[in-house]
């Protein structure tokens, strides 16, 4: 049987619409690799680890990650917004232990989205995570602007703030640190006003245009600067052993793993919002972009490599570059690996001042100066909230900053939530009646019964709580005690209506 022309004219579009869909993934995926190498570097170097340990988890998050379900168009790999974190681990348990750390966080993720978690990322606090990032860029800039000056930078991130006058003033006394910070320099206003560039050249994302013309010049002019060390793709790679695994066992390990994991889960999950509204493709699977985020990560750990989470810089550029499936992500993957294993001594070329750069501007980036402004006007709690999260972070650790954060919330919702309003209607002659509306908890009590015992002792009193959303049991407890003293002490009883 012959099939009609009308089906062999829907077959062959279908076959025009998949190849085309395919050559947009391509483009989209050579665009993704280009913006994701110059920052998977900048993140391991940043963090105290070999550079090739940022490719391997960029490998990861686009040829395991990439490949599972939950949000298509979304690319994973290193982030700065782990880099803080990362950079204390290692410092604190040696990098022998991080490929144990994340495996466990990886695992940690698998759990969550197995019980199916993932959507209740979406309730943590905006202020919190807004907050969260905020600190993460003052010390990664703080901490970046040492690595320009070929500096090394104090271990916290108070040191890191407070030292940075002394820093930029000793640098003038030494050829080499101007040299390396100029670099910097250079690397962050390619970065700044690469935009304004006609749209042939921006075809090449910033972050590599900045980090090749920064290598160029520091090749051509033969720069002092201190340059990214070379190991090799298989030697960088330490597989956990059983005494990395004994060192979880540590309060300060498992604090470390259920920050790698509830920290990367909120980021990425953020991020997967952000990205469905890029595009009218399938929606995200909450949990089961948890649980591609938590296999990734997982894998990282075996090989030690640093944690993942969705990156929304490399997301929004796959989206704007016309991806239309998760094809353009596990390619990236593939890219990245293609360069690994043909081109690695030219990692050795690139200066640190430049992939310091790069992050000094990605840092900035993570500051919410425009939110801030707005919450200001709209909502000064929230941007307290925010505030102190940030301040907390900077002065004492990521993980503590975060709980601070959350612990802020949460008071600042229990100090707002019980509202609970007191209108006394007295027209001289009768009783007099009390409205009472809201939600009536103990933290209301004073403001209630400071109401209720200036009201007249000789007068009956009609309670009215049909309006009362929420009667806890202190206040009913108080309610009920001052009705009987006031029974006492009247001519009639506290008559009460109830609807609570």
């Amino acid at each position: 049987m012959q099939p009609s022309p009308a089906s062999v004219l829907d077959r062959a579009r279908s076959v025009f619409r998949a190849s085309k869909g395919a050559r947009h993934d391509f483009t989209a995926s050579l665009v993704v690799f280009l913006v994701a190498l110059p920052l998977c570097l900048g993140v391991a170097v940043a963090s105290g680890v070999p550079a090739e340990l940022g490719l391997i988890t960029g490998i990861v998050g686009g040829l395991v990650t990439g490949l599972l379900p939950g949000s298509s168009l979304q690319v994973s790999g290193p982030a700065a917004g782990l880099t803080v974190l990362v950079y204390e681990a290692v410092r604190e348990y040696g990098i022998a232990a991080l490929g144990a750390l994340v495996l466990a966080a990886g695992i940690l993720q698998l759990a969550m989205g197995a019980l199916r978690l993932g959507r209740f990322f979406r309730a943590i606090s905006v202020a919190v995570v807004e907050g969260m990032l905020a600190g993460i860029g003052l010390v990664l800039i703080a901490g970046q602007l040492y690595s320009m000056a070929d500096r090394e930078a104090p271990a916290s991130g108070l040191g890191k703030i407070t030292g940075l006058p002394g820093m930029l003033t000793g640098m003038f006394g030494s050829e080499h640190a101007l040299t390396a910070f100029g670099l910097g320099v250079g690397t962050i206003a390619v970065l700044v006003f690469w935009r304004r560039l006609p749209a042939k050249l921006r075809l090449v994302p910033a972050p590599l245009a900045a980090v090749a013309l920064a290598t160029g010049a520091s090749l051509l002019f033969s720069l002092p600067v201190a340059t990214v060390e070379v190991r090799g793709l298989v030697e960088a790679v330490q597989m956990p052993d059983a005494a990395a695994f004994g060192g979880l066992l540590s309060v300060g390990a498992i604090g470390t793993v259920l920050a790698f994991a509830l920290i990367a889960s909120a980021e990425s999950l953020f991020s997967a919002a952000a990205v469905d509204r890029l595009h009218d493709g399938p929606r995200t699977s909450y949990d089961k972009e948890l649980i591609a985020q938590g296999a990734g990560n997982t894998v990282c750990g075996l090989l030690g490599a640093l944690p993942m989470t969705a990156v929304i810089v490399r997301s929004a550029a796959n989206v704007q570059a016309g991806a239309r499936t998760k094809a353009s992500r596990v390619l990236h993957g593939f890219w990245l690996l293609l360069f690994s294993a043909l081109l690695p001594a030219t990692l050795g070329l690139i200066p640190v001042a430049a992939l310091a750069g790069v992050l000094v501007h990605a840092g900035c980036k993570l500051i919410p100066v425009r939110q801030l402004a707005e919450l200001w006007r709209e909502n000064r709690g929230e941007a307290f909230v925010l505030v102190v999260t940030a301040v907390a972070i900077v002065s004492v650790n990521m993980f503590e900053g975060v709980l601070i954060g959350l612990a802020l919330a949460v008071i600042k919702i229990a100090w707002e939530t019980p509202h609970v309003d007191v209108e006394v209607v007295d027209k001289g002659a009768g009783p007099v009646r009390v409205h009472l509306s809201g939600h009536a908890t103990f933290l209301c009590l004073p403001k209630l019964l400071d109401a209720l015992e200036a009201l007249p002792q000789d007068r009956p009193i009609e309670l009215d709580l049909a309006e009362l959303r929420h009667l806890d049991h202190a206040c009913q407890t108080s309610l009920e005690s001052w009705a009987a003293r006031h029974s006492a002490q009247g001519t009639d009883p506290v008559r009460v209506a109830s609807g609570a």
